[in-house]
């Protein structure tokens, strides 16, 4: 039943939904949607009552900060100084708007002092208080400094010393009470129980507790192996961590902690701006996050949530927005609190990567290797910066691990350009009875021959070679950019081509004419023509580019380099053993028995002799005549460098006989910083000690193959 056109039953229907996800979020850790679609609630719910304010009532969950602690586990802490929420702006507009009203707000206390400041000046002059001053004080509006922090995807923490001891955890609840969970948050690596000689007789410490990245796929790699469901994400995990009744469970659950904020403070120093006291809490030995910035206008607070929300996944943990804080105290006295957030801060929300909608089936797709890979149809949901219908769902053990099913209500995450998949289901919202998926037993093609998994491989195929779906795979990647490269011939093109029956295997494409590919819709003279070259003219590919177009099984890009410089023409690594090939750099044994394997085939041979008759070159071998001064060295590029794009920087590393891996390792000889690096990248070369370089650095790099000289 809908309620939109009567705003009070609308705004009655909103108050109880969102009563009931603050309950379910805050009170039980299981939430049933996700953060994007909350907010839609409460900022619908605030619409609604700032254009009726005569239906606001004074509880309205717009009111309060999230929910009642439950106490039915844990004992209930009352906070001495209110952990409130904060107030979200979900584009720049809204942080604009916020930061106006900081200007208005401190605008206005000031020209109060101001005023205030004459009127005592008059009396001190004896001039009659009914008589205007001679001067009288206009309006003066200061700027403020902001401190810019990372949105933390945790659970807000409020954690008590008393004389210099760890006494106490809570968490926020509702804001003025929550629940004491010190004996867990007590086994949290890195935070301290004494503090040092000098601290405050009371301080209380407001922080994020969050769970990494790496502790997340780790806990989620233990319930799989036991059997267990997984966690949809590190929030519920670090959640559920927190509520355990035995802290040795905690305590394996690798929890950390980043402190953002003081609450109550006994015996302390007087402090001037929120940047000194977040320096005091290091000293005291509480880890704070390193990419806190200090910015001197609005425009700074843009930059950083720009940065952050292009670069949140160079991070070890999650991150859905940045915080932006008046960093003057005594503005922030003058700029107060709403009922539920303070005036001197909002969150800068990022677009959301998750939301749930409903997965209404589970086909199999069959790849170019047979590999039968399981994918949900959704109802199109709108996240990540796109409309998704389709989100992988990995393999057989995936499905069974998130125990997904046809209408659940299911969790969508689309981070960046990454392909979406389904996270898991929301339990509580599962239709009672809803039947197990089970993986099936024939190919989807029209063949219909049985899928195989073989013992110990996560991979369920198809082996039949005649499989329609692996031939339009194969000749798509074939194809394909880092392949052939063949411009115009994309998944499209190949599905008409395959169906006119014009190809049947790769080496069809170089037999395809004008009058031919007219046939087919979309095509024209001109663009027909234009195809027929490009083919042409992949036919002088260098040999890497073949041999990895042949779509071999765990034969790559990196792989086929090796080999073609190792064996120089295909014929040779067609006739090459398995222990000649395993010898290779970078191919070992595993990839060599394919190989073998592949050539053995006859319906592969044939497609190569195909592949001769049509003049495709077998021994185009670039060979670098550039000195090779980074033999055997690995060099990670991260940013953008002025001079080089990213596959030009590649490039010249291994032209001189180096190594251009992605992410950065102990065998990392150097690493390269441009703009916008990525933040994990050049915190592990730090941590490393591996040496940085600029731009400049780099090109002397490639120059002598040694590391510039440092004073």
């Amino acid at each position: 039943m809908t309620t939109h056109g009567d705003p009070a039953a609308r705004i009655a229907e909103l108050s109880a939904l969102i009563r009931h996800h603050d309950e379910r979020y805050y009170g039980q850790d299981a939430p049933e949607v996700s953060d994007a679609e909350y907010d839609e609630l409460v900022r619908e719910l605030r619409a609604l009552e700032a254009a009726n304010p005569d239906l606001a009532s004074p509880d309205s969950p717009t009111q309060r900060v999230g929910a009642a602690a439950l106490g039915s586990t844990f004992a209930p802490v009352t906070h001495r100084v209110p952990m409130t929420s904060l107030d979200n702006a979900m584009d720049t507009d809204e942080l604009t708007a916020w930061g106006e009203r900081v200007a208005k707000g401190l605008g206005a206390a000031a020209a109060i002092v101001a005023t205030g400041a004459a009127l005592q000046l008059d009396l001190l002059r004896e001039v009659p208080s009914s008589e205007p001053s001679d001067q009288p004080a206009a309006p003066v509006v200061p700027t403020a400094r902001y401190v810019c922090e990372l949105k933390i995807d945790g659970l807000a923490m409020s954690l008590r010393y008393e004389q210099g001891r760890f006494v106490q955890a809570a968490t926020r609840g509702d804001g003025r009470v929550g629940e004491d969970v010190t004996a867990n948050v007590a086994t949290i690596v890195g935070l301290p129980h004494r503090l040092p000689p000098g601290a405050p007789e009371v301080v209380e410490v407001r922080g994020e507790v969050y769970m990494s990245l790496a502790s997340f796929e780790a806990l989620n790699e233990r319930a799989a192996q036991a059997g267990q469901p997984r966690f949809a994400n590190p929030r519920n995990a670090a959640a559920g961590s927190l509520r355990q009744k035995d802290p040795a469970v905690t305590a394996s659950r690798e929890l950390s902690f980043w402190c953002y904020q003081l609450g109550e403070v006994v015996g302390g120093p007087a402090f001037e701006t929120h940047h000194e006291t977040l320096e005091f809490l290091a000293t005291l030995g509480f880890p704070v996050n390193p990419e806190i910035r200090v910015v001197d206008d609005l425009d700074g607070v843009y930059a950083f949530c720009r940065h952050w929300q292009e670069h949140r996944h160079d991070l070890a943990y999650e991150i859905d927005g940045a915080v932006a804080k008046v960093d003057d105290l005594a503005q922030r006295e003058q700029l107060g609190f709403t009922s539920r957030a303070p005036r001197w801060a909002i969150a800068y929300k990022f677009p959301p990567e998750e939301r749930t909608t409903l997965l209404r089936d589970i086909q199999v797709s069959v790849g170019r290797t047979g590999r039968a890979t399981p994918f949900a149809v959704l109802e199109p949901v709108f996240v990540g910066g796109s409309t998704v219908g389709m989100a992988t769902l990995h393999n057989q053990d995936q499905v069974r691990a998130k125990d997904v099913r046809p209408g659940d209500t299911v969790v969508v995450r689309k981070a960046g350009d990454v392909i979406p998949e389904v996270v898991g289901p929301v339990l509580g919202l599962r239709p009672e009875g809803l039947p197990a998926w089970e993986f099936p037993v024939q190919c989807p093609c029209a063949l219909k021959s049985v899928l195989v998994r073989a013992e110990g491989e996560a991979d369920t195929r198809c082996i039949e070679p005649g499989c329609p779906f692996q031939r339009d795979q194969r000749i798509i990647y074939f194809a394909s950019r880092g392949a052939m490269d063949i411009e115009g011939l994309g998944e499209r093109t190949v599905f008409q081509l395959s169906d006119a029956g014009l190809v049947a295997d790769p080496a069809d494409i170089y037999f395809l004419t004008v009058d031919q590919l007219l046939q087919l819709d979309g095509f024209a003279q001109m663009s027909a023509e234009k195809l027929v070259a490009s083919i042409a003219g992949s036919r002088s590919r260098p040999l890497p580019r073949v041999l990895t177009a042949l779509g071999v099984k765990g034969l790559g890009p990196s792989a086929s380099e090796s080999i073609s410089v190792a064996f120089g023409t295909l014929d040779a690594v067609m006739a090459a053993s398995e222990a000649d090939l395993a010898t290779t750099d970078g191919v070992g044994p595993t990839i060599a028995a394919s190989i073998v394997r592949w050539f053995a085939q006859p319906v592969n041979r044939e497609m190569i002799e195909k592949l001769r008759l049509a003049g495709v070159d077998f021994g185009n071998v670039v060979v670098s005549r550039l000195p090779q001064v980074l033999a055997g060295k690995a060099v990670v590029v991260t940013g953008s460098l002025e001079g080089f794009s990213r596959d030009e920087a590649a490039a010249a590393i291994k032209g001189r006989g180096g190594k251009s891996p992605g992410s950065v390792s102990a065998k990392t000889y150097a690493v390269v910083i441009g703009a916008d690096p990525g933040a994990s990248k050049v915190t592990k070369a730090a941590d490393l000690g591996i040496p940085v370089l600029d731009e400049a650095g780099f090109v002397a790099l490639l120059e002598t193959g040694e590391l510039p000289q440092t004073e």
